[in-house]
């Protein structure tokens, strides 16, 4: 009798919305129709997974070291969003990069250490191809003689895997999202302070 009470017990449809009893134990949905639609709402998300996970296979380690440069580079954009260029010093309405002091091509064990990429404007790093003097002025203020010295000294060569890519793309957007969480939160004390501060 319990089983039967189980079968019956009243149920909402996933599909339609609408409440329905159930005929059988393992009945998901109220009619033909809706499962009709279920089943091919499931077929579409199946074949969504298996297009996701082959083009995931079918990604090149270039491939994934674009994904974890533009992971990375939108984390040191965020990090530094009220500094301004780290090479003239302006603050404008144009593009901002994550500029490299010490290049990828010549240092690639830098290129994802945040302590050598910082917010850029983009005459900076594009028509000055870097401007390096004004970016080393800048870096010695923004993080001393000391860790510029450690920057432009000897670093052992970097082959990044694709794992390691996976990681530094994975690290990096939740780096981002932690920091823009933060922000939210800091925008929404200032907010409550005003707020006090009107009422008082």
């Amino acid at each position: 009798m319990e089983k039967s009470a189980k079968a019956t017990k009243p149920k909402k449809c996933p599909v339609c919305g609408d409440p329905f009893t159930p005929f059988r134990p393992l009945q998901k949905v109220c009619g033909h129709a809706c499962a009709i639609e279920l089943a091919q709402k499931q077929r579409t998300t199946k074949e969504r997974k298996e297009y996701r996970e082959q083009k995931t296979k079918a990604k090149s380690r270039n491939d994934w070291m674009r994904e974890a440069q533009t992971s990375f580079n939108a984390f040191i954009r965020a990090r530094d969003d009220d500094f301004e260029c780290i090479s003239c010093g302006r603050v404008h309405t144009g593009q901002y990069h994550a500029g490299h002091y010490r290049p990828t091509s010549t240092t690639p064990a830098l290129r994802f250490h945040e302590l050598n990429v910082h917010k850029q404007c983009q005459p900076c790093n594009t028509h000055l191809h870097g401007n390096i003097l004004g970016y080393r002025q800048g870096l010695i203020k923004k993080i001393g003689h000391d860790l510029v010295d450690w920057l432009e000294g000897p670093h052992e060569p970097a082959k990044y895997s694709i794992e390691d890519l996976k990681e530094i793309k994975r690290v990096y957007k939740l780096k981002l999202k932690e920091l823009q969480n933060e922000n939210r939160t800091d925008r929404y004390e200032v907010l409550q302070t005003k707020e006090s501060h009107r009422s008082t």
